[in-house]
């Protein structure tokens, strides 16, 4: 029993991850229609970023709370700030082209970040920080459930949170629907639609970041190529979930992460791909538009 406990929040803390990123390819494609493909590169320069801030951060002696919090905004800030400049030069000059035009463009962007923090860091792997303490509390749970795993659902539940308040309650968030429902409508009521989907970039990235964190923290070693992989299942999660819903791009990931959690403690870690796009393989066959996701209507 204590095994499948242990499984179930492997998957679950798999999917918190997941679901981070995967809210970045989904918001982007709810508002313009298109994926972004250097999204999982935003995620890898969010890890690198917060390695290089929490070492700064542990010379200057601070506590272990304080480098995750202030560690954690430096990921997200720089990341947000690269999802900015990607809306910039690899969507906006071509907003209104063919739409295979931004597809290429964005390959060649996440190309390209890849390539310039191999040059730019190293090659290799490198060691990341421990900045998430061990709580005492769960010292009787050790076996099934570790500080790091009960940490990352908690932010992620958070931001998730946040998130949902964001679309739903503010002016912002309005926007955005506004602008993922029609953007010529809302452009002629007055929202300007750049802006939306220049914040729509700036929010997903700084999510992914956080997740890039979390997640380097907890297995302790990032390199260059850690985004392609994370990138390919989030991207996963969101079409598996429905491509375009929020609350689709977040069940959708958690789908996966169970799905591989017990692949690997069942069957072998080998096979976790294997079951993973299966899955998504067969839900899409029964449910073309995903488990959340609505059918498109072709407009007249």
């Amino acid at each position: 029993m204590d095994y499948f406990i242990e499984l179930v929040f492997s998957g679950l803390t798999r999917g918190s991850i997941y679901a981070l990123i995967a809210l970045g390819y989904t918001m982007v494609y709810g508002i313009i229609g298109l994926i972004n493909f250097a999204h999982g590169e935003i995620y890898m320069i969010g890890a690198f970023t917060a390695l290089i801030a929490s070492t700064v951060l542990n010379i200057l002696g601070l506590p272990l709370y304080a480098v995750l919090i202030l560690t954690a905004l430096a990921a997200a800030v720089w990341a947000a700030a690269y999802g900015y400049t990607v809306e910039r030069l690899a969507y906006r000059p071509l907003r209104n082209a063919p739409r295979l035009s931004p597809l290429i463009s964005a390959i060649g962007m996440s190309i390209f970040l890849q390539n310039y923090v191999m040059l730019a860091q190293t090659s290799d792997f490198q060691p990341f920080p421990a900045l998430i303490p061990e709580f005492a509390f769960l010292e009787p749970f050790a076996a099934v459930v570790g500080s790091t795993d009960l940490t990352i659902l908690a932010v992620s539940a958070l931001l998730l949170l946040l998130l949902t308040l964001l679309i739903k309650y503010t002016r912002t968030g309005k926007a955005m629907r506004a602008t993922a429902q029609d953007q010529k409508m809302a452009l002629l009521l007055g929202v300007n639609v750049d802006r939306v989907i220049s914040i729509t970039f700036v929010v997903g990235s700084a999510l992914a970041a956080v997740g890039g964190l979390l997640i380097a923290s907890h297995i302790g070693q990032i390199n260059f190529s850690i985004g392609f992989i994370a990138g390919i299942k989030a991207f996963t999660a969101a079409v598996l979930g429905g491509i375009g819903s929020i609350p689709g791009a977040v069940l959708g990931s958690f789908v996966l992460g169970l799905t591989e959690a017990f692949a690997t403690g069942y069957v072998s870690s080998d096979y976790e791909d294997v079951f993973a796009f299966s899955l998504l393989v067969l839900i899409l066959i029964f449910r073309p538009a995903g488990l959340l996701g609505k059918a498109a209507v072709e407009k007249v």
